[in-house]
């Protein structure tokens, strides 16, 4: 695979953020994916969510397996940390990687195939441990970098290019997110910025497992009529849920908000997310009410779109298991080794 760099110039009126920097500074190497490619609409969407929430790239930690939504990671933060994990294992490589220095802001980049195949039980046990992380699974419901098999999300009656329809009940990544107890869970579409960098934001500020699964339409293999990843088929039956503002901790812009038209959520982290309700009954912080409605419009061949559940009351890995405030990277070996006696008193619990 070649890599090409980005000349690193800039315009010298650019907007910078917090930091001094600009949009510039968070990109990475040239796209080699297929033109119009989903994914690459993703990554602009993630580098304005980490530039305008004013994260240091050294501070970033972008994680990723195999397939053409894992090449991701390359085009975005070139300056941030990585790890390019293999097919199916970005969530326990994340996980460990977590486990040793939480200081970091962790973001995956995977694929329905990646986390819905192969990785199924690596992205189970990332929600059940509530790791604090930001993970994005790019969907397109084929195998795109193989030649355009059907992946694990693809619906019951998608056309292939060639061959014959999908028969196979698709995996929904967001019900089982939903039913495991994902504390921040979101779709959205490649194709509608607007939506996509607000619920990005969110995630990445969240504290715990933030899913955000966004619908992105692979133009070589699954683009055609009859393919319900296209971006045709996408936009005709993508339905909002409920519309997000990310709100900077500051108190000045609580009053461009008209009471009783939103409803304010506070991160842990103090920053807020604003819900402007489309539908009139819906509760994203209910998993009764997602449940049920998430069921009601797939049956209805609609694609649930927004902020589809969250909530802030449970702790994340670090915090639900007691472990220590400083990273682990960062303690002396010798107050991590607990010595010989205290060893000893260890294992004779065991004998």
């Amino acid at each position: 695979m070649t890599y090409i760099s980005k000349p690193a110039i800039s315009h010298p009126k650019m907007p910078k953020n917090n930091l001094g920097l600009t949009a510039r500074d968070y990109e990475g190497m040239v796209s080699t994916l297929c033109a119009g490619c989903g994914h690459d609409s993703v990554t602009a969407a993630i580098i304005q969510a980490v530039f305008e929430l004013d994260i240091e790239p050294h501070m970033l930690a972008k994680m990723s397996g195999i397939g053409c939504s894992s090449k991701t990671p390359a085009y975005f933060v070139s300056q941030a940390h990585g790890f390019n994990a293999v097919h199916g294992r970005m969530a326990s490589v994340t996980t460990g990687a977590y486990a040793a220095n939480r200081k970091l802001t962790y973001i995956g980049v995977s694929g329905d195939g990646d986390s819905l195949s192969i990785g199924a039980g690596q992205f189970i046990h990332a929600i059940r441990r509530n790791l604090n992380m930001c993970y994005i699974i790019e969907n397109n419901g084929v195998y795109g970098l193989t030649k355009g098999q059907f992946s694990a999300s693809a619906d019951i009656g998608s056309r292939p290019k060639k061959g014959l329809p999908n028969q196979q009940e698709p995996i929904d990544s967001v019900s089982i997110a939903l039913g495991l107890g994902a504390t921040y869970i979101a779709r959205s579409f490649s194709g509608d910025k607007d939506q996509l960098v607000p619920l990005i934001k969110g995630a990445l500020t969240h504290s715990g497992f933030a899913l955000v699964d966004i619908i992105s339409p692979c133009v070589t293999f699954n683009d055609h009529e009859g393919s319900t990843k296209s971006y045709a088929h996408t936009r005709q039956f993508y339905h909002h849920v409920v519309d997000v503002d990310f709100v900077p901790p500051a108190k000045e812009i609580k009053a461009a908000y008209d009471e009783g038209s939103a409803m304010s959520i506070e991160l842990h982290g103090g920053s807020k997310i604003v819900l402007r309700k489309i539908e009139k009954d819906y509760d994203p912080t209910s998993r009764a009410v997602s449940f049920k409605y998430l069921r009601d419009r797939f049956n209805a061949g609609e694609i649930t779109t927004g902020l589809l559940y969250i909530d802030n009351s449970r702790k994340e890995m670090h915090d639900l298991m007691g472990n220590s405030d400083t990273p682990l990277s960062e303690l002396a070996l010798n107050t991590l080794h607990p010595g010989k006696e205290e060893l000893k008193k260890i294992l004779d619990r065991y004998r």
